[in-house]
């Protein structure tokens, strides 16, 4: 079954937003020398291809420290153009298969993303490699239509002062092609089945805009003008304005409306 085609080559400046933060989180951690890595990475590597080889989907291992992927493609990569294989690029992240994923559900995984790097930062080292992120996207196949795939994020490694090195996703056909909004992402304990919803946890965003910043984008989210916001808060239309460009500002987005997107996905208001 797949999702009616629209235009999602371009994605919007709200997901690069998210992106920008999700890259400086994973990219900008301090990592330390440790004599075994190329000997691991050597291993996860094996490892990718030879999954990749029974369950013919797409691997992509990720190295934060040297910015690095190393993709496996099987045949489900035709869904995305590509040929089956082994490709190395020069980024921790594949924006080969990013630029095929909608934006809203793009701007989803990559919030998930973040609270599951949050998440198990606050997990002991040794219970962190039990936990994996699942969710279902919509990805555009090579005749322009969308359909689900399911993916997962799986962090393999974290050095010894506490930095995470590689991660694992994969993207695979999803057998739930049901049509709901969201992305249905999840954290989940692999050792136990527990399922620690993404609801309870998405909040990573707080504090990115002030107290005034929220009132006023929770006001414009509810359709009300400048004028009128002016009135509800008590405040000068000018200084609305001027939050309103503070807030287009920081999200890093082309205007308000965007703004509001992508404040409500990752929960710093609500309607």
């Amino acid at each position: 079954m797949a999702i009616p085609k629209i235009n999602h080559f371009k994605l919007t400046m709200a997901n690069t937003s998210v992106q920008e933060q999700l890259t400086a989180t994973l990219l900008d951690q301090v990592f330390v020398h440790d004599e075994q890595k190329d000997a691991m990475l050597h291993e996860y590597k094996k490892l990718a291809g030879a999954y990749i080889n029974i369950d013919h989907s797409i691997a992509v291992l990720s190295d934060f420290q040297a910015d690095k992927s190393y993709i496996y493609v099987g045949s489900f990569g035709k869904i995305f153009g590509m040929e089956s294989g082994n490709i190395v690029i020069d980024s921790a992240f594949e924006e080969c298969i990013f630029s095929k994923i909608h934006p809203d559900d793009l701007t989803e995984r990559h919030i998930l993303e973040l609270s599951y790097f949050r998440y198990l930062k606050k997990q002991p080292v040794q219970e962190r490699e039990k936990y994996s992120t699942f969710s279902r996207i919509r990805a555009c196949n090579t005749v322009g239509d969308y359909c689900y795939v399911n993916h997962r994020n799986i962090y393999l490694k974290t050095l010894p002062n506490d930095g995470v090195w590689l991660a694992l996703c994969t993207y695979a056909p999803s057998a739930d092609v049901s049509l709901r909004p969201g992305i249905d992402g999840k954290i989940v304990n692999n050792e136990t089945g527990e399922v620690i919803s993404f609801e309870n946890y998405k909040d990573y965003g707080q504090g990115l805009l002030s107290k005034r910043e929220t009132e006023v984008l929770t006001h414009v989210a509810k359709g009300m003008g400048s004028k009128q916001i002016a009135e509800q808060l008590n405040i000068a239309v000018h200084t609305v304005r001027r939050h309103r460009q503070n807030i287009i500002h920081k999200m890093q987005v082309a205007n308000t409306a965007e703004a509001v997107k992508t404040c409500i996905v990752m929960g710093i208001i609500t309607i």
